[in-house]
């Protein structure tokens, strides 16, 4: 696979996830970061879309909840080069039915080399860096490549 040098925005396109467990700790991270996360765009699944819009009055944008799709749109709009920085806080301690809707999205979203943040400590580091407020670039698939080769 050949890969070519795209830009990441400074105003991101930052998606939420969270699961059941974790839900609580997702609105407390958009809590604290609520000036920071106001700066940019907000996508989320559908009940962890709602709770933080209620809880911090950040407007975000709400797909289907994960279990019924939302992980699958989420991961089209990755695909698509609609989603700059992915906060996932999973839960490590329970079984997942969607599993594998979770490894997914994951999956895609070191193909095409978002920054991923699977906790809060990783979420705040991201969060804080001086690239949230700036465009720099990063190496993706070159599609236009790999289908000419095809």
């Amino acid at each position: 696979m050949e890969f070519i040098t795209k830009p990441l925005p400074a105003n991101k396109r930052v998606a939420l996830v969270a699961h059941d467990h974790r839900k609580s700790a997702m609105i407390q991270w958009c809590s604290r970061h609520r000036t920071s996360l106001q700066k940019h765009y907000l996508l989320a699944t559908g009940t962890t879309g709602g709770k933080i819009e209620a809880a911090t009055g950040l407007k975000v944008e709400k797909l289907l909840s994960g279990p019924l799709g939302g992980d699958q749109q989420l991961g089209a709009r990755i695909s698509e080069g609609k989603v700059d920085f992915l906060v996932f806080f999973w839960d490590p301690f329970e079984p997942m039915p969607h599993d594998p809707d979770v490894k997914a999205l994951l999956r895609i979203a070191a193909v095409w080399n978002i920054p991923v943040a699977c906790n809060s400590s990783s979420a705040d580091m991201m969060v804080q860096s001086a690239l949230m407020e700036r465009s720099f670039g990063r190496e993706v698939p070159d599609y236009q490549c790999y289908l000419k080769q095809r």
